[in-house]
């Protein structure tokens, strides 16, 4: 039951980090260059896509976070038995991460590139910064990844350790005889 409620809280958290993902992507800066007599400046609209990016990534952070403190990070806590479910939870762990960080790059970097505003061109040959097309949307595809190999992991995780029983040998040295 535990296990349950949470996935569904993780799978809630990353549809939640999705949604904004995909807003910010469709909210991203564009910009204007505007003349002022022999000046040239950059003329932005709204700036929502860089907070819309920095909850993105927060609620991925709390996803990952619960994935990770309710299996002990996979290295802290009793060993799990040998099985195929072990084997298929570290590799689930190691992809897991690794997705996390590309989704976690890709979202603070769009962040950070549509809060950067160019106040003034020297010429007009320089454009206006502003975040390229996609860099959002695939933060948004690897949140996606993200959610399935983390609830795979645990469920993995869960598995290996199912049913497991307690050392049942006599762990000490016996020295009764001497």
């Amino acid at each position: 039951m535990a296990s349950t409620l949470l996935l569904v809280v993780v799978f809630v958290l990353d549809l939640i980090a999705f949604a904004l993902a995909v807003a910010a992507e469709q909210r991203r800066n564009t910009a204007s260059v505007e003349t002022r007599g022999n000046d040239h400046y950059c003329r932005y609209d709204s700036d929502i896509a860089t907070g819309l990016g920095v909850g993105s990534l927060l609620f991925l952070i709390a996803s990952q976070i619960l994935i990770m403190v309710a299996s002990r990070c996979l290295c802290c806590g009793k060993a799990m038995r040998p099985s195929g479910s072990r084997a298929w939870a570290i590799v689930l762990f190691i992809t897991c991460w690794v997705f996390f960080f590309i989704a976690g790059v890709c979202l603070l970097a769009a962040s950070v590139r549509n809060a950067y505003h160019t106040k003034y061109l020297s010429d007009l040959s320089h454009s206006c910064k502003k975040v390229r097309k996609g860099v959002f949307g695939a933060g948004a595809a690897f949140i996606v990844l993200t959610g399935i190999v983390s609830e795979l992991y645990y469920v993995s995780y869960s598995k290996a350790n199912d049913n497991q029983l307690p050392y049942g040998r006599d762990t000490g040295i016996r020295m009764g005889s001497l």
